[in-house]
């Protein structure tokens, strides 16, 4: 809806991934590099872990639109929690192997793929995803794979997706000889506050953006505040904010219309609930409640002649309630809004 609004020809804040507006951050970059330079070694293991929504997937998309398909055979596979003989299959299926039978006709014919994948020049790299799921038993077979070799070359390369807890799990000493195999890992972390501005704007004009809405500098400061740097808290924030914008016709996003969003999206989160307000304090509480729960703040914390300034619960309950009533006025805005869209449609919707 408020890519038809602004003119966008695309939705640049997607949640899914999208290889096409990939940003080259420092960190993903750098991510990269190490994802280059492990395959360039023709062996081992590549790690790389992040948050989720960091951009990992992202990331192998853009690897694997790189790689020549006639060198390299390339098997992708999600994993959730399988038992070692069970991530066979998915290996043998990922490579168009047959994943019938036991497990000694599996690594006949995994083995038999290999060699003769080698034979015609032709690399295989496996690339598991969510793999801190993964068993010791599972990763312990992902190693012996990684043993099959020819003339001294290795025959497969493994890359490992997932999220922190990943480092924990190969940091087992029951897992010392797979760490021995890792040529190289990184840690995605979150876009600097810089980065947020530029990964915004780069994806605003990717899909049409010529400066309608306008973005404060302070605007861009609250999705990095609110995200953390994380590509898809970006997406989801900043989305939500086009939307509301959309709905009021503004021309302008303010920091404020930021804040107040990411305090609509922590109570949707949170279950009705925004986290860090006192108990019943709720983004439709009314003008009298709020003035009733001052009130009893001030007779009941406030005596001594304390004044409201003078307390700092006191005043961060204030700001807290002022917030959250600025989010209540917005939510109403933005449903008449969208009640007039779907009148003005003859009851169709937006």
């Amino acid at each position: 809806m408020y890519a038809a609004f602004y003119g966008f020809h695309d939705h640049p804040f997607l949640m899914t991934p999208d290889a096409r507006l990939f940003y080259a951050s420092s960190v993903h970059s750098r991510a990269h590099a190490h994802l280059v330079y492990g395959l360039e070694q023709r062996e081992g293991f590549v790690i790389v872990t992040g948050e989720v929504g960091a951009g990992k997937t992202t990331l192998i998309d853009r690897l694997c639109a790189e790689l020549d398909p006639t060198a390299f055979a390339v098997a992708r596979i999600m994993t959730t929690q399988v038992s070692g003989d069970d991530l066979l299959r998915l290996v043998a299926d990922g490579f168009g192997v047959p994943s019938d039978g036991n497990k000694a006709q599996l690594l006949r014919g995994i083995t038999e793929m290999l060699r003769g994948g080698d034979e015609v020049g032709r690399r295989h790299v496996l690339i598991v995803d969510e793999a801190q799921a993964l068993p010791m038993p599972a990763l312990e077979e992902l190693r012996m794979l990684s043993n099959i070799t020819e003339g001294g070359r290795a025959l497969l390369q493994v890359i490992l997706l997932g999220q922190p807890q990943l480092r924990r799990t190969i940091a087992s000493p029951d897992l010392d000889q797979l760490r021995q195999r890792v040529l190289a890992s990184y840690h995605l972390g979150g876009l600097s506050r810089e980065e947020t501005h530029a990964y915004i704007e780069h994806r605003l004009r990717a899909v049409g953006w010529t400066g309608n809405p306008h973005w404060h500098a302070a605007a861009l400061d609250m999705v990095h505040r609110y995200s953390g740097g994380i590509p898809r808290r970006i997406n989801r924030l900043a989305s939500r904010v086009l939307l509301g914008a959309a709905l009021e016709q503004a021309s302008e996003i303010t920091a404020q219309a930021v804040e107040i969003t990411a305090r609509e999206l922590e109570e949707d989160l949170s279950g009705g609930v925004v986290p860090g307000t006192p108990m019943g304090v709720g983004p439709a509480m009314s003008a009298n409640a709020a003035a009733a729960a001052h009130g009893y703040m001030l007779s009941h914390g406030g005596t001594n002649g304390y004044s409201l300034a003078d307390d700092p619960r006191l005043s961060e309950l204030s700001h807290r309630i002022e917030a959250l009533e600025r989010v209540s006025a917005r939510r109403e805005r933005v449903f008449n809004r969208l009640m007039d869209l779907f009148a003005s449609n003859g009851g169709r919707g937006p």
